[in-house]
């Protein structure tokens, strides 16, 4: 009996120990994504407080695709309290995302540690949207959902039982010795005892961010006004202050379709009170009304911290951190009490004001502003993994108090992760490099969110316009005010450039606003990497050597990193130039592409040096590329403008024109249009162009459409 007993306890450690040693489970979820899960994954994750719809049957309507790896490619091991995951790397292999990134693109033979922060100057995982999602030149991609600070190893590190090992060098005696030898995996580090990834195939990279994208809920559609010009003021700004600033922008014509007010609008911030200062402004809702008569909407800045003089403090005390931030309690939003009463003090203070969204700061870091990960909370949750998801849990339960009045809001935010996808806010930050503005850009379009190369000073007019010019071609377009109360003509030398660049902005919106439904329906994000445009990647496999032996430039640009260049939508390219620099190089991928102000060809396949002079910023459609714009400057108050459409080149093309009301979720429930534009070219050249709007659809915002074809 007891030798049956020992036996029995025998088997049961055995079994014990298999589960420790942690159990893997392979689940197809929909077309071309699998979860895995490995080992005992905690409750709380990235996605697990954040309510995600995934839009399954947008992804299986997608191609279908195979995933290039084998179940047993995928390696695990659990050890210590840990997992440790390997990913297998080809030789030619390139990784892309793994965080917002500002001066990589192409992520292998580096070390990061994901981590919410601000950043700091360093590609290190230290960033506000630490993202560990990756995508791989194969075809596939990973989405590590752990709400931890997690290791990765990309291409660094060498195993003994590596299939593909690097070969031995002396150093003393090879010119070949490196100190990073070749390595042949990914490898993650996860401190917890099991976690969750999901796995998304694709035809194409694109493809595979489309999945992840949509697997989270989709791209988000921002109301239309959020797509004009924003203009933050100064912190002291009262509400003359501001409706004098309004009238300098009407006076020169100037589009403004946001004003946004920093702390000064609270009766206290640092910590914050939430509350208006009714010195500064004794009626805000007249105040807001005001400016909603001129098409122009409210945003208004917060912070984490709850202030002591606040009237809703001692109703969020109970459910806060251990610890302040400047003073203030901070709420733990993973609980539906905190989400509540926080909820409804924004709603009565700020919504029912007339405020049309948020600006959501210091959400990110830095490690002595932000709690510390000894902190509590009273939901039981770690600090570190509250710190990982704040800043969307604001993001989530800020959008809904929107969604619940069935008005569409748009704002900034300095923290994000995954899962964020579908919430309306845009990434900022203080840091100011404009090169790597744009290469954060960039990258923000692997990792499902959205970044704007805000524009707060320069030290000369050049400066000034060079970012103007980018960041009208960004998710949001915005002048931040808020330190030195510059005006967009804060240089007299270049504003009419900066105003015809402002125009441009509002005269794109229609093909904005289309490229941001198709990130919504279909998960394609509206500004993306170059990496991810078919005819770049497509480009990407020319010879770097000509059949006379000499190198081939094209093929040598495209095995760069392309960090200063990027889509918006499926036509445009956007090539910047920054503060010192007359010409540049642009690559041009697979195809013919058009200079998008004359309709000239620029070039097919190939590296051009461009001189557009300061004016203008280098801009070029391809092939067949349709551009809906505006007549008019004037397309976010609401009422149907004339609208010119753009065809660029010698192909015959398509084009779904997207419209809806602009402001609600009804499109949601189906309301909206698509509208088809076709351009035929005879074998003559001849072009002609027409728009079939369905009958008995209305429209809501075009009128008197007509065709423009820039090429003759």
């Amino acid at each position: 009996m007891k030798r049956r007993i020992f036996t029995i306890g025998v088997l049961l450690v055995c079994v014990l120990f298999s589960f420790a040693q942690g159990q893997v489970n392979w689940e197809q979820q929909a077309k071309g994504i699998w979860h895995v899960r490995a080992g005992y994954p905690e409750k709380m994750n990235l996605t697990s407080q954040l309510s995600l719809t995934p839009k399954i049957t947008a992804i299986n309507a997608m191609p279908a695709a195979d995933l290039p790896l084998k179940k047993e490619d995928l390696k695990f091991e659990f050890r210590d309290g840990k997992t440790f995951i390997r990913f297998p790397l080809e030789r030619d292999e390139k990784i892309y995302g793994l965080g917002l990134n500002f001066k990589t693109v192409e992520q292998r033979g580096r070390i990061l540690r994901l981590h919410m922060d601000h950043y700091g100057g360093q590609d290190n995982g230290r960033t506000h949207a630490p993202v560990p999602f990756f995508v791989s030149s194969r075809g596939y991609g990973a989405f590590i959902n752990s709400a931890r600070y997690l290791d990765i190893y990309v291409g660094t590190s060498v195993r003994k039982d590596s299939k593909n090992p690097p070969k031995v060098y002396n150093r003393s005696r090879d010119k070949e010795w490196t100190a990073e030898p070749y390595s042949d995996n990914l490898e993650i580090l996860v401190p917890a005892e099991g976690v969750d990834i999901v796995l998304f195939a694709g035809a194409t990279m694109l493809d595979v961010v489309r999945r992840f994208n949509l697997y989270e809920g989709g791209g988000c559609l921002p109301p239309k006004w959020g797509l004009g010009f924003w203009q933050r003021v100064p912190v002291t700004y009262t509400d003359k202050d501001v409706m004098r600033e309004v009238g300098e922008f009407s006076k020169k014509k100037f589009p403004l379709s946001v004003i946004g007010l920093e702390p000064g609008w609270m009766t206290g911030s640092y910590p914050c009170t939430y509350e208006w200062d009714k010195e500064r402004f004794p009626n805000p809702l007249e105040l807001t009304r005001s400016l909603q008569k001129q098409n122009i909407q409210t945003n208004v800045w917060i912070n984490p911290g709850v202030s002591p003089l606040s009237t809703v403090y001692k109703s969020i005390e109970p459910y806060t951190s251990s610890h302040t931030e400047w003073c203030g309690v901070v709420p733990d939003y993973t609980m539906p009490e905190a989400v509540k009463i926080m909820s409804t003090h924004l709603k009565t203070n700020v919504l029912d004001s007339g405020v049309s969204g948020f600006k959501m700061d210091e959400n990110d870091g830095f490690d002595n502003w932000l709690w510390p990960d000894i902190a509590s909370f009273p939901s039981g949750h770690s600090a570190e993994q509250l710190r990982q998801i704040y800043g969307s849990l604001q993001q989530r339960f800020t959008t809904d108090m929107y969604r619940q009045q069935n008005m569409r809001t748009y704002g900034l935010v300095r923290a994000s992760n995954a899962g964020s996808v579908s919430f309306p806010y845009v990434l900022y930050n203080d840091y100011y490099d404009h090169r790597d503005f744009i290469t954060a850009l960039v990258n923000s379009s692997f990792i499902g969110v959205l970044w704007t190369p805000e524009v707060r000073a320069s030290k000369t007019s050049e400066e000034w316009l060079r970012r103007m010019q980018t960041v009208c071609f960004s998710p949001l377009a915005m002048l931040n005010a808020w330190s030195d109360g510059t005006k967009p003509w804060s240089f007299p030398d270049v504003e009419n450039d900066v105003k015809a660049i402002a125009d441009l902005r509002m005269q794109l919106i229609p093909y904005l606003y289309t490229a941001f439904a198709d990130y919504t329906f279909y998960g394609t994000p509206p500004m993306r990497a170059m990496n991810l445009e078919p005819g770049f990647m497509a480009a990407a496999t020319v010879e770097t050597r000509k059949e006379d032996g000499t190198d081939n430039p094209y093929a040598l640009a495209l095995k760069k990193e392309m960090k200063d260049q990027f889509m918006v939508g499926d036509n445009l390219l956007i090539a910047p130039l920054f503060a010192g620099e007359t010409s540049r190089k642009v690559v041009l991928p697979k195809g013919k592409w058009y200079d998008f102000y004359t309709g000239k060809l620029a070039g097919e396949g190939e590296v051009i040096i461009v001189t557009p002079g300061l004016s203008s910023i280098p801009v070029f459609v391809k092939d067949g590329g349709i551009i809906p714009m505006y007549a008019g400057n004037d397309g976010v108050d609401g009422s149907a403008h004339p609208l010119e459409i753009r065809h660029y080149g010698e192909k015959s093309a398509s084009y779904e024109l997207y419209d809806d009301d602009g402001i609600t979720f009804n499109y949601e429930k189906g309301d909206y249009l698509r509208i088809p534009i076709k351009v035929s070219v005879d074998n003559k050249g001849k072009k002609s162009g027409a728009v079939s709007i369905p009958k008995g659809k209305k429209l809501w915002s075009f009128s008197n459409m007509s065709f423009r074809f820039m090429t003759e």
